[in-house]
């Protein structure tokens, strides 16, 4: 790899969420949010989906999300970490319901607003930039209970308040912001993506667009409230990303594949381009669905768009026509995926396609000539601690190594990328499982899926890789590193 692939300034670090971090979910005023809501087991994927059977935990049920990690109390001892490692940014979320504990309170939480002022101070003398998401999986269940989350068009104005409030508050300490985190997880995972829980018999297609119509509004405002408020600010979206592979090249493969792409790319057209593209009027029209949308809407789509575009890439997916194809699903990838026999997968299912990563950043800088950032990357994989307290995960050190080696390819390519923020620096409570031994950290946290275990950090033999990452602007990452480290 050339000496000069990464921009000095490259911003190199990790990425967290506090719903997956930390923990204290009603400490200090905070309100119940999504996560809160969702069990381990067996139920968890159904929860997310949004079949929810109560807006209130459950007696019986092990929430992992209430204790996390315990960053909350912690994350002093996790920034001198992720600080030895040289990080230059680190990207968290803020948690709506520390700020808005019911999401339309009369003023905000100043605990809750305390905390993030303490979190990014520490970062920031610890020569790290935040690089904040203001929605990440997370909606006040009180505004659930009352509005049915993102189907009301109240919470477009409810969540500019909140938008605003954190932009004032975090305006000398914060110039990287995002506004949802994988927007187009709605279509998926309806209640982890937007809160959305359904009555039987109800067309839930049509409730998932209008509430995404309702979050492209509201991401518009925030990114106008943002560039009055903080000027020299940045603010983005956020795609769950992996390019769609035709299985075969029968032209009904490649139209599907484009198709499924398109699902995903709606969001971010939005967002970046400023309007509906006629595919999606399509759409609508085959699907009779009718989007109910205010006289001004299309101007203010029109007149914010983001300044770049932040996305996550874990793995490619691949579709088929076929019916006998489809039936050769891979497990755990929640956008569902054909088997590609080309790649090999995780413990999870997860396609580890190193080179779609590439793909993926090529054609998402084709389509909206904006710089990129890549704000989640990442192996979740089971580690085992030797007898001398040691974590030798070079599985996931060769994960790292042949990602980042192709995106600063799509850097020669052309390709401006200005940031990468590995997925969870440290061990976190997984999203789709809710599992603790799904880990993706450089540091391991001794806790189990049942909450048992110490909570203390263990450095792994990653942290001392990505450390010299960093510290080499990326030449270290080039073959034969490994052997070194």
């Amino acid at each position: 790899m050339r000496n000069d692939i990464f921009p000095e300034h490259f911003l190199w670090g990790g990425a967290i969420a506090a719903n997956q971090v930390e923990g204290a979910y009603l400490e200090d005023g905070k309100g119940l949010t999504i996560v809160d809501l969702l069990p381990t087991g067996e139920k968890r994927r159904g929860f997310m989906k949004g079949n929810i059977p109560s807006l209130a935990p459950l007696e019986g049920e092990f929430y992992p999300a209430h204790e996390a990690i315990d960053f909350y109390h912690r994350y002093k001892e996790d920034i001198a970490l992720f600080a030895e490692m040289g990080f230059k940014v680190l990207r968290v979320s803020i948690a709506w319901s520390r700020i808005f504990p019911t999401g339309e309170d009369q003023a905000p939480n100043e605990a809750g607003l305390k905390f993030y002022d303490d979190l990014f101070d520490e970062l920031i003398q610890n020569g790290i930039q935040p690089v904040v998401t203001l929605a990440h999986f997370d909606v006040p269940v009180y505004l659930i209970e009352q509005y049915g989350s993102w189907r009301s068009r109240k919470l477009v104005d409810l969540f500019e308040t909140y938008a605003k409030t954190v932009f004032t508050r975090y305006k000398d300490k914060v110039k990287y912001w995002m506004t949802f985190n994988e927007i187009n997880m709605l279509l998926h995972l309806p209640f982890l993506g937007a809160g959305l829980v359904f009555k039987e018999g109800e067309n839930q297609k049509q409730i998932q667009y209008q509430a995404a119509h309702h979050q492209l509004v509201a991401s518009a405002l925030a990114v106008k409230s943002c560039h009055e408020i903080i000027p020299d600010a940045k603010i983005g979206c956020m795609l769950a990303a992996g390019t769609f592979y035709p299985y075969t090249c029968n032209p009904e493969d490649v139209y599907k594949a484009m198709e499924k792409d398109r699902e995903s790319y709606f969001f971010i057209d939005v967002q970046s381009r400023g309007e509906y593209p006629a595919y999606a009027k399509r759409f609508f029209e085959d699907n009779n669905l009718e989007i109910k949308m205010e006289p001004g809407d299309a101007k203010i789509l029109k007149s914010h768009t983001v300044d770049y575009i932040g996305f996550s890439y874990y793995s490619s997916r691949t579709t088929s026509t076929d019916p006998e194809v489809i039936k050769n699903m891979t497990s755990g990838n929640v956008f569902g995926s054909i088997a590609n026999p080309y790649v090999s997968k995780s413990e999870w299912g997860w396609t580890i396609d190193p080179k779609g990563f590439r793909i993926t950043a090529n054609q998402l800088y084709d389509r909206y000539q904006k710089p990129l950032f890549v704000v989640e990357n990442g192996l979740g994989a089971i580690d085992e601690v030797t007898v001398d307290g040691e974590i030798n995960d070079d599985y996931r050190i060769d994960y790292l190594k042949r990602h980042i080696t192709e995106m600063g390819q799509a850097i020669q390519d052309g390709v401006k990328i200005i940031g990468y923020t590995s997925w969870g620096p440290i061990d976190i409570v997984s999203a789709s499982s809710g599992e603790m031994k799904k880990r993706y950290g450089y540091i391991y946290v001794d806790r189990d899926n049942e909450g048992n275990g110490s909570l203390t950090r263990i450095k792994k033999k990653s942290f001392h890789w990505y450390k010299n990452v960093i510290e080499s602007n990326g030449q270290t990452v080039e073959s034969g590193s490994l052997s070194r480290l």
